[in-house]
């Protein structure tokens, strides 16, 4: 499993809730939420691709005799979800807003689809890390389903809150993979070509304190994250029903 970027406690995440996860991706929210707590979890995206890597993966976690929990992949439209209003307790949108020209359709198919008083946790890229990986290499933004925009985390945050929502946490994630893909837009090599010598060792030192997770990495990070996390983490609550326009 990927390493996390929305803190559940943070997140507020109890037994018997209802849980999108929108823009899964390769099931790392969705599923760990599942194995977390007794809840009925959704994950939705547009690559199938993914949503077959995210079914493979929850096979080895699934419990069939549990009747307390279930997790539902499907393919979906952020922009026109499939659901009930206020059909969900808690939302999930981590690292899916910088992909979507029009991502403030998705704010508000959030906003519909939550409970009212239910948690919306939603993450981007940080700016200064995302701007340095822009300056770097135009290949990098410039790719098939690649990042179209960067983030200012105060106006994403306004765009939510004009949705009826009230913030109420916020935290930096993921300092240590901010190098890697500094090195990988500096080194950058076309699909299907391999990567530099020193982006592929960066990798294996990320893969090796996911699996180990040592007291020292895990405190450096913590340490560095507030400095130069890759993903800004804010999470909300919805007080009030914002009729369509």
């Amino acid at each position: 499993m990927s390493l996390q970027t929305i803190n559940f406690s943070k997140m507020r995440l109890t037994e018997n809730e209802r849980l999108l996860d929108l823009g899964c991706g390769e099931g790392r929210h969705a599923i760990s939420a599942y194995i977390e707590k007794n809840l009925d979890a959704v994950g939705i995206d547009l690559s199938l691709a993914d949503l077959k890597i995210t079914q493979e993966r929850f096979e080895q976690f699934v419990e069939p005799n549990n009747l307390d929990k279930s997790l539902v992949i499907t393919a979906a439209n952020g922009e026109h979800l499939p659901f009930e209003d206020e059909a969900f307790n808690k939302v999930i949108c981590s690292e899916v807003l910088e992909h979507i020209p029009n991502y403030e359709a998705v704010l508000k198919e959030i906003s519909r689809v939550l409970k009212t008083g239910g948690v919306a946790a939603i993450s981007v890229p940080r700016y200064f890390p995302e701007w340095v990986c822009w300056q770097i290499s135009d290949a990098y933004h410039a790719m098939d389903g690649g990042h179209i925009r960067i983030f200012n985390a105060r106006q994403l945050r306004r765009d939510i809150e004009s949705e009826g929502f009230i913030f109420y946490d916020k935290h930096h994630a993921h300092s240590l993979h901010v190098p890697y893909w500094w090195l990988k837009c500096l080194f950058w090599r076309e699909e299907g070509e391999p990567n530099a010598w020193i982006v592929d060792k960066y990798h294996e030192f990320l893969t090796w304190d996911l699996m180990k997770q040592p007291w020292i990495t895990r405190w450096l990070d913590k340490l560095l994250n507030p400095i130069m996390g890759k993903s800004v983490v804010m999470y909300f609550v919805k007080t009030v029903k914002v009729d369509a326009a």
